[in-house]
């Protein structure tokens, strides 16, 4: 394999990585906000008031997570095209 398509490969598999793990993100933070609202409400006997607390909570965190992946993503979407840009005008500059 040419180092170029092994860097390729390696970027896709960080790309995978790094948004892969957005639902997980998504679900435990739901579920981090659920259990911990119902066991708090067990404590304190205010059932479902922190449980429901908790979990709105939990999706505005997982809500939250979602946005940052995709506003990172944009981002890098942005930068490739930035650099495929510069690489046609480079092309054509030097062809012409």
């Amino acid at each position: 394999m040419a180092p170029d398509s092994w860097a390729s490969v390696k970027q896709d598999w960080k790309g995978v990585g790094r948004y892969g793990t957005v639902g997980l993100e998504l679900v435990l933070s739901v579920l981090l906000g659920l259990f911990g609202g119902q066991f708090l409400d067990r404590r304190f006997h205010t059932a479902p008031w922190l449980m429901l607390l908790g979990l709105g909570y939990g999706v505005a965190a997982g809500v939250r997570g979602l946005y940052r992946a995709a506003q990172r993503a944009t981002r890098e979407a942005e930068e490739l095209d930035r650099r495929e840009r510069e690489q046609r005008k480079k092309f054509r500059d030097h062809d012409g």
